[in-house]
């Protein structure tokens, strides 16, 4: 198998200036690259330049996926939604190699991967075509204040081992528990354990934007007019998502939901171990599932049959004259179709005491259909003698 990697970077804040498109086409050649994207595919080659340069100087979002299992996705951040602690906010969420964080020229910069430990090829997703539009809106959730994407990628330190199983969890967003579609791929992108997530969601509180909203006019009133109009200006400028995500993160501060989180207490031991038990629990009643469901067409497999057979008895003087039918056609469908009647004749004559009556008709058959050696050998196959 020939190598696959696919990359895909994207700017949303702000697009791409024709200078820039054209230092990126100094790059590569055959990408395919617009005002708000770049994407190339390599079999035989690589990209000629460092994604993490092109992420701190272009663009917003990052997908990266080889076909030997390495993922990476990468988000570009204002480093203002985090508020004044941004350097302390996420550091006590990312760590480790797989899970990274740092700040460059006022944006912070979260950057996840993952590898394929077993070294095959990987034979999911790859077509990376599509996956980014629809990891990108997690983006968004960030900049609203939303902290699960960083609890995640704690979560994917611990699945790879970079955190010591003492470690205590850093504070739990809330909203855990309901992902949203975009975050559910990342999980999934990133092959984060569902389990390990569904057991750290277990002490997430619900995720109330309704409750946001609402203490937003105070957290308004109480800016200075001048911090107000700035927003303003910047909304008849065309970045109004950017100053609503802003608001909104500024508003879960005040309200200690941003960057504090329900402290659980947890240490990754602990979440590893109840992942474990309950990924057995699941796979058992899962098992238990299937062995009733294997139970429940074994049943009525034998109830069908039951009823078959019950029918075939009063009808035997017929069956005898279709398997005569089904043999002078001469087709291998109608031997095995005669083969299996008198499989199921040899049962009733078995249940009524006439398998010595029944015999010597077979008997005959075999006689009268001495030359037919397919539909003789068939009968031997299925123990009609």
């Amino acid at each position: 198998m020939s190598e696959y990697q696919y990359y895909e970077f994207v700017a949303i804040d702000q697009p791409l200036t024709e200078d820039q498109q054209a230092e990126l086409r100094t790059i590569s050649t055959r990408a395919l690259i617009t005002p708000t994207s770049f994407v190339n595919h390599y079999e035989w080659g690589d990209l000629k330049a460092e994604p993490r340069r092109l992420v701190e100087g272009y663009f917003d979002a990052f997908l990266y996926l080889a076909n030997w299992g390495t993922r990476r996705l990468a988000f570009r951040l204002p480093a203002e939604v985090f508020g004044s602690s941004a350097t302390a906010v996420l550091n006590r969420y990312l760590v480790g190699d797989c899970s990274t964080a740092w700040t460059t020229g006022g944006h912070a910069v979260v950057d996840l991967s993952t590898g394929d430990d077993d070294g095959e090829y990987d034979d999911d997703w790859l077509d990376g075509s599509g996956l980014l539009a629809s990891i990108v809106p997690v983006r968004a959730e960030v900049m609203a204040g939303d902290l699960r994407l960083l609890y995640v990628a704690w979560l994917l330190a611990v699945v790879n081992g970079e955190v010591d199983e003492d470690e205590v969890e850093p504070p739990v967003p809330p909203g855990l528990d309901r992902l949203s579609a975009a975050l559910r791929m990342v999980v999934d992108f990133l092959r984060i354990d569902p389990d390990l997530v569904a057991v750290a969601a277990e002490r997430s509180a619900p995720l109330r934007i309704d409750d946001t909203l609402t203490e937003l006019s105070g957290w308004l009133a109480q800016l200075p007019e001048e911090s107000k109009d700035a927003f303003l200006l910047r909304v008849a400028r065309g970045e109004g998502p950017r100053v609503r995500a802003e608001l909104l993160a500024g508003c879960r501060r005040m309200a200690a939901s941003f960057g504090a989180g329900g402290e659980g207490g947890r240490t990754a031991g602990e979440l590893l171990a109840w992942a474990r038990g309950r990924r057995e629990d699941r796979q058992r009643a899962a098992q238990e599932a299937a062995a009733r469901r294997a139970a429940e067409r074994r049943l009525a497999a034998e109830r069908a049959r039951e009823a078959h057979l019950t029918q075939l008895a009063g009808r035997q003087d017929q069956a005898w004259r279709e398997v005569l039918e089904l043999v002078e056609r001469r087709t291998a469908a109608d031997y095995d179709a005669a083969a299996a009647l008198l499989a199921d004749l040899v049962e009733v004559c078995r249940r009524e005491g006439t398998s010595e009556t029944f015999a010597d008709r077979v008997a005959q058959l075999r006689r009268e259909q001495r030359r037919k050696i397919s539909f003789l050998q068939r009968l031997d196959r299925v123990g009609v003698v």
